[in-house]
């Protein structure tokens, strides 16, 4: 019988356009029943057919050589069986059931075989490996995603009817078993509102297919596919916004409030005001309060993520803006807060300030040798993930430069304990589901605050982006990449491993 044979699928440098350059949908090129694009939708959702296009593949692609030889076996009896025929009439090759779509291109495999897609899931960026990642292959047209924070949780299924679905796991490895052979095969990668669709030109029968990592980065524009809309203020103490830029986002997602970019821009007390005359016309950013002052403005934005502005700025913030921010994770919000923007929990709204205990103690030796949470699913993989991306050299520890010390501790019923110090003890991360006061099934929003000043290098304070200066990743950096991607994924508790949602 022959061995698994390993393909190297890549994608063409460049996205399928048309005569005039635009980007066009490969939906018409599919021989499999269905479309991969989304369906039309409002003209204030960036997930519309025409922004979430498939990217394809190349079509060229040869086995690697001295992987196959044969055994003598009858090849009429070793042979793949792969059904093709209409939808609902056909039999499946695997049950002999009546299939549908794509399900009827699911080869029976001899020996138990199966036909398998192989990769690595990144960041948009291209090289830094993700943990928890959704991918699978669709069996149906994919819903758009709305704009604006929703209420989802694990239990929210995922559009398209998935046929196989997996996880990538702390390399940022998958493998998907059982996925149908032939051309244009759509696969989908996904975590939270992140989503990307590609589209895999040739799936070999009963063998390994390995999808080449161009196909496999997340979205680094709309182009690509959907990103959340983020709504990121600026603060004079961090400069969150540029890890937005090393994470892998192009500029043109970074823009004022009413621009099409997925990023806007609001000025924090001494942070950024403005962009660069270059980007944007050097327009200047709205005010921060006017995002946590309205209601209706907050819920525009999936994220929000505030950058620490050197002090709590307790003026700026009234209570019904602190009211306004327990009501935004209660619906589904998600929160992002750095430092000093901790006030929003400690002198926050109830029940906010019942997630943890809050002490101001000096700042933390720099560096600082803090330990990893590894007592549940998530926890451990953030310490096996930071091990395999550079991040830590000792398992369940990381070192951290301009650590604060203003948490004493978490209040285990509500939070959960992330990174820490020993001596002095110091909680770094912590993350909590909203809201508070409801059943944990029916919780749909999440706050993470860390007490560290994050992006490392980079200059707070300039036009956007001159105070990005620096490329590489530091430890602390690629510890809030991943809980950037955490906070984005569907809401389970903290003590429950992942899941595939649905």
């Amino acid at each position: 019988m022959p061995r698994r044979t390993l393909l190297l699928l890549s994608a063409l440098s460049t996205a399928c356009t048309d005569s005039g350059g635009r980007e066009t949908s490969v939906a018409a090129t599919l021989t499999t029943p269905g479309t991969l694009s989304d369906p039309g939708s409002s003209s204030g959702d960036a997930s519309s057919a025409a922004s979430e296009a498939p990217t394809t593949g190349t079509t060229g692609m040869t086995g690697m050589t001295g992987m196959t030889g044969t055994t003598g076996t009858d090849a009429s009896a070793t042979d793949p069986v792969v059904t093709t025929g209409e939808s609902g009439t056909t039999a499946d090759a695997t049950t002999g059931s009546a299939c549908v779509g794509l399900e009827c291109q699911v080869p029976a495999c001899p020996d138990a075989g199966t036909t398998t897609l192989r990769g690595t899931v990144f960041a948009p960026e291209g090289t830094l490996p993700l943990y928890n990642v959704v991918v699978y292959v669709p069996n149906g047209p994919l819903d758009p995603i709305s704009d604006g924070v929703t209420c989802d949780t694990c239990q929210t299924a995922l559009s398209g009817k998935p046929l196989t679905a997996t996880l990538s796991d702390t390399k940022g490895e998958f493998v998907l078993s059982d996925v149908p052979a032939g051309e244009n095969i759509p696969l989908v990668l996904t975590i939270g509102k992140w989503r990307r669709s590609v589209v895999i030109p040739q799936v070999l029968p009963c063998v390994d297919n390995l999808v080449g990592a161009d196909l496999t980065h997340l979205p680094r524009n709309q182009s690509e596919g959907h990103i959340p809309r983020i709504a990121m203020v600026t603060g004079g103490a961090d400069a969150l916004e540029c890890l937005l830029r090393k994470v892998g986002l192009d500029d043109a997602e970074f823009t004022p409030e009413a621009g099409p970019g997925r990023v806007n821009l609001f000025a924090g007390k001494d942070g950024g005001n403005k962009f660069v005359a270059e980007q944007n016309g050097g327009m200047p950013f709205a005010p921060a309060a006017n995002l946590w002052n309205d209601p209706g403005r907050l819920k525009n934005y999936d994220l929000v993520m505030m950058n620490c502005e050197g002090t709590t700025d307790g003026g700026n913030k009234s209570g019904a803006a602190r009211e306004n921010i327990v009501d935004y994770a209660g619906i589904g919000g998600r929160l992002f807060l750095s430092h000093w923007q901790n006030v929003w929990i400690e002198s926050g709204a109830a029940p906010f300030p019942s997630a943890a205990t809050f002490k101001h103690q000096n700042d933390l030796a720099s560096p600082f040798t803090a330990k990893l949470e590894t007592g549940f699913p998530k926890g451990m993989a953030l310490a096996e993930w930071l091990v395999n991306v550079g991040g830590s050299t000792q398992l369940g520890e990381i070192s951290i430069k301009a650590g604060q010390n203003t948490i004493a501790a978490v209040n285990p019923e509500v939070s959960t304990r992330w990174i820490y110090g020993e001596n002095p003890t110091s909680v770094q991360y912590f993350t909590f589901n909203a809201p508070i006061e409801a059943a944990e099934d029916a919780r749909c929003g999440r706050v993470v605050d860390t007490d560290i000043h994050v992006s490392s290098g980079d200059t707070p304070g300039k036009a956007f982006p001159g105070g990005c200066t620096t490329d590489e990743l530091s430890p602390q950096e690629k510890a809030l990449i991943f809980m950037l991607f955490e906070l984005s994924s569907c809401i389970i508790p903290d003590d429950e491993p992942p899941v595939i949602p649905g």
